[in-house]
């Protein structure tokens, strides 16, 4: 008998998601790159440091244009609710699988909703600090002390942003059933009825 699966990504928004994934990989090479000497060999990924420092903020343009119209659509939903909280209080119970009696979640618990807004907020940190050391074409709008301090506000938020991702691709490995919901756009009922109940209620009927 197969498995009843559930609908939870659209098409679109798969896409959407590995525009941001595949950009997001390219900046933190490059970044790297440019940040340190010792990470310079990285940028022969594209082309060498020259074509690095050309191509690093394009990608960065185009990964924050995605990354808002994939944020516009997840906004409502990743709203953090009494049940969240009550649900991070048993953090220690759902690490060892301790689901009894616990608050219904929907479609995002609470870790994947701060995921979200750290990134909204490194993100957003990422394009305008970005804007300010792009050199030639706006550095030399913003006084040298402003170009100074969004280097440093840079720096912090693109290591905030990588920290943040790859706490997301861990997560996403290590709850199975997860990276399906990316590749193919569903996951199983048992999947959905386990870890976000109550959005299982809500959609799975309608999904079936």
């Amino acid at each position: 008998m197969s498995e009843q699966m559930i609908k939870r990504y659209s098409s679109n928004e798969r896409a959407n998601h590995w525009i941001i994934a595949i950009c997001f990989i390219l900046l933190a090479i490059s970044g790297l790159a440019l940040f340190h000497p010792a990470f310079f060999f990285l940028s022969s990924l594209l082309g060498g440091g020259t074509w690095s420092r050309i191509l690093h903020p394009f990608i960065g343009v185009v990964l924050a244009v995605s990354f808002f119209f994939f944020a516009m659509g997840l906004w409502s939903q990743n709203k953090v609710t009494a049940a969240d909280k009550e649900w991070q209080k048993r953090l220690g119970d759902i690490i060892c699988n301790k689901t009894q009696n616990l608050p219904e979640i929907g479609k995002y618990n609470i870790g994947q909703k701060y995921l979200f807004w750290t990134l909204v907020i490194s993100i957003a940190l990422l394009l305008i600090s970005g804007f300010v050391i792009w050199q030639p074409w706006f550095t030399p709008y913003f006084p040298v002390v402003l170009v100074r301090l969004a280097v440093l506000v840079h720096a912090v938020a693109a290591f905030v942003s990588i920290l943040a991702i790859i706490i997301h691709i861990y997560s996403a490995i290590w709850v199975k059933g997860s990276i399906r919901a990316m590749t193919r756009g569903t996951v199983s009922a048992a999947w959905a009825k386990h870890h976000h109940p109550a959005w299982y209620k809500e959609v799975g009927k309608g999904n079936r």
